[in-house]
């Protein structure tokens, strides 16, 4: 009888350890069968319940309104814009830049979108005849304001002087970045600061070509100085 009894010992101890291992994980597949077999609520069952009341109980009230009594998610408002000499009056999103409203609201696409981070200068405007990078801007933000971008420099289908001038110093090769340069080249003019070549990379830093056609760009600006 000693053998035996020590046996049935050995197997309870084994059923226990079986019964605390599932104690232990109570997400296992094992533990969800378990507790279908005894029926009713269990613990787990309880949580899950509760989090799926807590969660509908903190929607917003907004999700149960029609579509049509909601908020619009955005802003509007009328901006009046006079680019190159044109008068535009817009209903704009308050969110839009002044760059995307000239390639995408009025087809200006000669105002490139390069880094959209104020950084690269591709997309250099004049504004109330001051140069400024359009992608930082919101275009609310300058109702009634004159605009010129590089498609309002000719005149009666000649170029201006400062385009003939990078024609003619070859301040171009891939050309995406030139309609900011010439820009920028005619507010780095208008400023004075045109008077030497040091002086005109300095103040047209913030414009990068990427082709690296600078010295054509620096003398294309001070041969266009010297003309103006």
């Amino acid at each position: 009888m000693a053998p035996g009894r020590s046996q049935r010992v050995v197997i309870t101890s084994q059923t226990s350890e079986q019964t605390t291992m599932k104690n232990d994980e109570p997400f296992t597949d094992g533990a969800v069968e378990t507790e279908e077999r005894r029926g009713g609520l269990s613990r787990r069952s309880t949580l899950l319940a509760v989090a799926g009341m807590a969660s509908l109980a903190a929607a917003p009230e907004v999700a149960a309104q029609p579509i049509s009594e909601r908020s619009p998610t955005a802003d509007t408002g009328r901006v009046r814009l006079v680019v190159n000499g044109r008068q535009h009056e817009l209903d704009l999103d308050t969110r839009q830049s002044l760059l995307d409203v000239l390639r995408e609201t009025l087809d200006l696409a000669g105002t490139k979108k390069g880094c959209n981070q104020g950084a690269c200068g591709a997309c250099t405007v004049l504004l109330n005849g001051r140069r400024i990078v359009s992608c930082l801007t919101l275009a609310a933000m300058h109702d009634g304001a004159e605009i010129r971008t590089i498609e309002g420099l000719e005149t009666n289908g000649e170029l201006h002087p400062l385009q003939s001038a990078f024609v003619e110093h070859d301040g171009l090769q891939c050309g995406f970045c030139t309609p900011g340069q010439i820009m920028s080249g005619l507010g780095c003019i208008a400023e004075g600061h045109a008077g030497s070549p040091e002086e005109i990379r300095f103040w047209m830093s913030g414009n990068i070509c990427r082709c690296g056609a600078y010295p054509g760009i620096v003398a294309a600006i001070a041969d266009a100085a010297k003309r103006a």
